[in-house]
């Protein structure tokens, strides 16, 4: 496999990590919050509660990597998982700091 076809597929599945990720956050918001998106982010930071919006939000990240490992696209599934352990990252991030 070419090593410049194999970082597009990774990049493809990274970005569909980070935007499974967001719509993940948005969907919990819109169903599970009385206040609007931004009130709730707001109200999630002032709360210290970010982290804990971020990995509900990755639980998106789940179906994309299954499902890339089911229709064979293992690169794309390992961009998914990039994405998740720098979701995970900037979790640890919101705990420490």
């Amino acid at each position: 496999m070419n090593k410049k076809f194999r970082y597009k597929e990774m990049a493809i599945g990274f970005a569909v990590g980070i935007i499974a990720n967001s719509i993940g956050v948005l969907i919990y918001i819109l169903f599970f919050s009385d206040l609007g998106i931004v009130e709730s982010i707001q109200a999630a930071h002032e709360a210290e509660q970010i982290g804990s919006l971020l990995a509900l939000g990755a639980i998106l990240n789940l179906i994309a990597f299954f499902g890339f490992l089911k229709i064979r696209r293992d690169e794309r599934a390992r961009g998914v998982l990039l994405a998740t352990v720098l979701t995970a990252l900037v979790i640890l991030y919101y705990k420490i700091f």
